[in-house]
């Protein structure tokens, strides 16, 4: 079991490095080279160094070191350490990336935008997936939900729309490379939806049918997905019976489908999507942080 759980770990912490280094190549590659500054805390500290100099490494450590302390002190000690690790990673990879040349440039900014947010997204997209964040806007997001009934999503939204705006502020700097900014946010928002949930696209399959008993056998030995059997009344008929609700991936969908309808042709079936599941046989539920427990 130990054995189990260090390879998991170490594991986890592979694909966190890889995630790391593709967001950091997202903005050293492609964002910055070309002038463009997305939302989040990476964001502000790219518009910060087009303003002043400072390399984005310094002012991406030190922004996420003030934001840690004040979870710290706000949230209690919830903070994971892949999140601590990922933060640390992602400054040191901002000070060595810029060191190769590796810039990647295209005649239109249009293109690098949204190159840039797609190669951003598939980081944070491995990021998220082995239980880690990197900080910033993530922290913000969670002391202000802490003590005011504000979403996370909208708070992402609200920062995110005041970064890219400030780039204004830069001498040099005008509306293109705002929108240019925002192209990159709207890339990055649909990419990271499809990195995180792409793979783990899922159905949600009702069956109504009097050989519930036959069909869920099938699905069982035949396919190897959970099966439950819910109780039901019909509304018109007043007649008992069984429900089955079988959660699939949604490639799994047809065969289950096939399966029912070589059962019972007369079988009646609703399948909706569901964009997320959690629990055995699918996904575990994974987060950078953990609340402070009252």
């Amino acid at each position: 079991m130990k054995r189990t759980v260090l390879l998991k770990s170490i594991k986890d912490y592979i694909v966190l490095a890889i995630g790391c280094v593709i967001y950091c190549l997202g903005w050293t590659a492609f964002l910055i080279p070309g002038g463009i500054a997305s939302g989040g805390g990476t964001g502000l500290c790219t518009i910060l160094y087009f303003a002043t100099g400072i390399p984005v490494a310094y002012s991406f450590f030190v922004l996420n070191a003030i934001l840690l302390i004040i979870g710290f002190l706000m949230l209690g000690k919830g903070f994971g350490v892949k999140t601590i690790f990922a933060i640390i990673l992602s400054s040191l990879l901002f000070d060595f990336l810029p060191n190769l040349d590796f810039v990647v440039t295209f005649d239109d900014r249009l293109v690098t935008a949204i190159v840039g947010g797609l190669v951003e997204a598939l980081g944070i997209g491995l990021v998220l997936m082995s239980g880690g964040s990197t900080g910033g806007t993530d922290i913000v997001a969670m002391v202000i939900n802490k003590y005011w009934p504000i979403s996370p999503g909208r708070v992402y939204l609200i920062t995110d729309l005041f970064i890219i705006a400030s780039v204004l502020l830069v001498p040099g700097k005008d509306v293109n490379d705002m929108m240019y900014g925002y192209v990159t946010m709207v890339t990055f928002s649909f990419a990271i939806d499809w990195v995180l949930m792409g793979s783990k696209s899922s159905a949600q399959i009702y069956i109504f049918s009097q050989k519930y008993q036959e069909i869920s056998d099938h699905i069982v030995h035949n396919l190897n997905r959970g099966v439950t059997a819910l109780n039901s009344v019909g509304g018109y008929s007043g007649q008992e019976g069984k429900v089955l609700l079988v959660i699939c991936r949604k490639q799994q969908l047809q065969s289950v489908v096939n399966e029912v309808k070589a059962i019972d042709p007369k079988a009646f079936v609703s399948v909706s999507s569901v964009s997320s599941v959690y629990g055995e046989g699918f996904e575990e539920l994974k987060t950078g942080f953990k609340r402070k427990k009252d």
